[in-house]
């Protein structure tokens, strides 16, 4: 856990002191009213909290969707580093998340300490960072990316400036090979997309040859080689809605899947399996920490709640803004999806 989140008090009220018959729902729903707050729901979320968001999407675009609103409170319900980049774009807001141990292993793997000194190796060198990564990294970075946007940027960095590229070394890797960059990547992966297996996607698509195979570039490239599609949590949905395919491999984290169902229904997805054959792999246990009875606390408590010192935010605001002002694809201060 970071600094910068701050924990409930010793007297809250905590999942045991519950009542059992409280409908939840209809008690986030007061709360939503009486605090004026927005509930931000990640794809990765589980479905009921996702129907009962106000927003849901990729994790800057949920940011930004909660900075336009007149909400004082933010509630995201998804990751550590998301709840952050909530509270450096809306910084006179307060910011809850539902757990305060929801983290990321792309940002568990890149400390920023370590981070430091990894620049400090290579000084000549421009520092591209996915946006998965703590307030602390971004603050060390030149340049914040998305899984959408990264080709984008990278395509646009003076040609003799070598490239550090971190946290995660699949996407780096995608991304050096659709640009032709050289880059030094640090060695971080995602715990989900790490573990989808090659062999058992191939049986697979044995089994349903009539399926398209969407896959996340967090996913290593024997996976990617795969895929009829690669893109961001965002475009794969684009992607499979906009097809005329009825059948499709998912490889990324399963919970996407809920909104792919209910915006089509006529359609059949398959989460991408692991090396066991099954779909266990594609859930990520720092999403599913998020419950319908942490959000009701979180708001009853006003914590967990993301704070940190301006000095930082500033500092992790500006790489961010580069990344918009550099995202041809979209206006200067909008955003694209993330992670």
């Amino acid at each position: 856990m970071t600094d910068t989140i701050v924990l409930p008090s010793a007297g809250a009220m905590t999942e045991a002191g519950i009542d059992p018959t409280l409908d939840l729902v209809a008690e986030i729903d007061r709360l939503r009213r009486e605090r004026n707050a927005v509930i931000l729901a990640h794809y990765y979320q589980d479905g009921e909290i996702q129907d009962l968001a106000d927003f849901v999407g990729d994790s800057l675009d949920l940011s930004r969707k909660a900075a336009a609103t007149d909400a004082d409170v933010i509630v995201f319900c998804g990751v550590r580093f998301m709840g952050e980049v909530a509270k450096i774009v809306s910084p006179h807001k307060t910011v809850l998340i539902p757990d305060a141990e929801a983290g990321c292993s792309l940002e568990e793997s890149c400390r920023a300490d370590a981070f430091r000194h990894f620049r400090e190796k290579h000084p000549d060198h421009i520092a591209v960072t996915y946006i998965n990564c703590s307030a602390e990294v971004k603050a060390l970075s030149d340049v914040i990316v998305t899984s959408s946007n990264a080709e984008v940027i990278v395509r646009q960095l003076p040609a003799d400036k070598p490239i550090l590229f971190a946290p995660d070394r699949h996407l780096g890797a995608f991304i050096a090979r659709k640009t032709g960059r050289e880059m030094t990547l640090w060695p971080g992966s995602c715990i989900i997309h790490e573990q989808f297996s090659e062999k058992e996607l191939v049986k697979l698509k044995v089994r349903h040859p009539k399926a398209k195979v969407a896959a996340h570039p967090e996913c290593p490239e024997s996976i990617l080689t795969h895929a009829d599609h690669v893109g961001s949590t965002r475009n794969i949905l684009d992607y499979v809605l906009n097809s005329d395919a009825p059948e499709f491999i998912i490889a990324t984290e399963l919970h996407i899947i809920h909104q792919m169902a209910k915006a089509a229904p006529h359609k059949t997805f398959i989460p991408a399996p692991g090396a066991d054959g099954s779909c266990n792999c594609a859930s990520c246990p720092f999403m599913a920490k998020n419950t319908l009875e942490k959000i009701y606390l979180c708001l009853k408590n006003d914590a967990p709640r993301v704070e940190m010192p301006e000095e930082l935010r500033l500092g992790a605001l500006k790489p961010l803004e580069r990344m918009l002002e550099m995202s041809v694809s979209v206006p200067v201060k909008a955003a694209t999806d993330a992670a």
